[in-house]
């Protein structure tokens, strides 16, 4: 199969991971292994790959959104332009908050706030898959939701995760209440719109930004509120963004102790959580 042609129309095109999305193209449209595909001469599908990397040369539409696929802890997600495309990053919050509730006894009741596509509800119900839980997924955009549950039928996780239209808490009622919340929220600060990559543009802008100059809004907005909700020494955990950490660890001191981070690959501080004062 002409690989090398799809590379060359990307790298063309001015994108700096062709031969990655290259890759990425040949297998999602073929649905076979780049092995399997190097023995074909030509693919039935090869027409397509090429019409893909040309749309994608042309309008820098990022190759997720265009594949409707994007890779999550080694699972294949659904993604389209209601949702955000999960990050390698985020992995780090979904193993932390594994940690924090893997050692809870009974049912165990879970909040994802700024659920999008479900990815980190899904990955978390997959590694407490032997524990009784309910996961609630929330989220502004009903849109988002609608691509959530195409990836919880996906998993068969429908006993798992359910979702709900909400901004954050708005419609989470008084008796309920959670052993852990999580949440990845927008934390861009509104002004740096215009300098990011192009490519975010095509990213929901209720799913990237904040209002305010440090992008601490949503964070506040949550821990304001998240006391109500938390059971007896429940915890809540968030995705930061760059330089947040400090922020954020004042914001949670009121009503939280035995707060702690941990950076990602790059070094970011990346995750933060605290455990609810009782």
């Amino acid at each position: 199969m002409n690989l090398a042609g799809i590379e060359n129309i990307l790298k063309n095109g001015g994108i700096e991971e062709y031969k990655t999305e290259a890759k990425l193209i040949a297998q999602i449209i073929s649905d076979l292994s780049l092995s399997e595909l190097f023995l074909l001469d030509k693919h039935p599908k090869e027409d397509k790959m090429i019409e893909i990397a040309k749309k994608r040369a042309k309008t820098r539409t990022p190759i997720q959104y265009l594949l409707n696929c994007a890779y999550f802890m080694g699972q294949k997600y659904y993604v389209d332009e209601n949702v955000l495309i999960p990050r390698d990053e985020t992995e780090f919050l979904v193993r932390k908050s594994y940690e924090l509730v893997k050692n809870k006894i009974g049912l165990l009741n879970i909040l994802d706030i700024g659920s999008g596509s479900g990815c980190i509800s899904l990955e978390l119900a997959k590694l407490l898959k032997d524990k009784n839980i309910e996961i609630l997924g929330v989220d502004i955009s009903p849109q988002a939701i609608i691509t959530a549950l195409k990836n919880t039928q996906k998993f068969d996780l429908i006993r798992k995760v359910i979702y709900r239209k909400s901004d954050i808490f708005s419609n989470i009622y008084k008796e309920e209440k959670f052993d852990l919340i999580i949440s990845n929220p927008p934390y861009i600060p509104i002004k740096e719109k215009n300098n990011l990559d192009y490519e975010l543009k095509f990213e929901p802008d209720c799913a990237l930004f904040a209002s305010d100059n440090e992008g601490v809004e949503f964070y506040r907005r949550i821990i304001d509120d998240a006391p109500k909700h938390l059971k007896k020494d429940g915890f809540l955990i968030f995705e930061l963004g760059v330089n947040q950490v400090d922020l954020v660890f004042e914001l949670l001191k009121k009503d939280f102790f035995e707060i702690d981070y941990l950076s990602d690959l790059a070094g970011i501080e990346r995750v933060i959580w605290g455990r609810i004062k009782n």
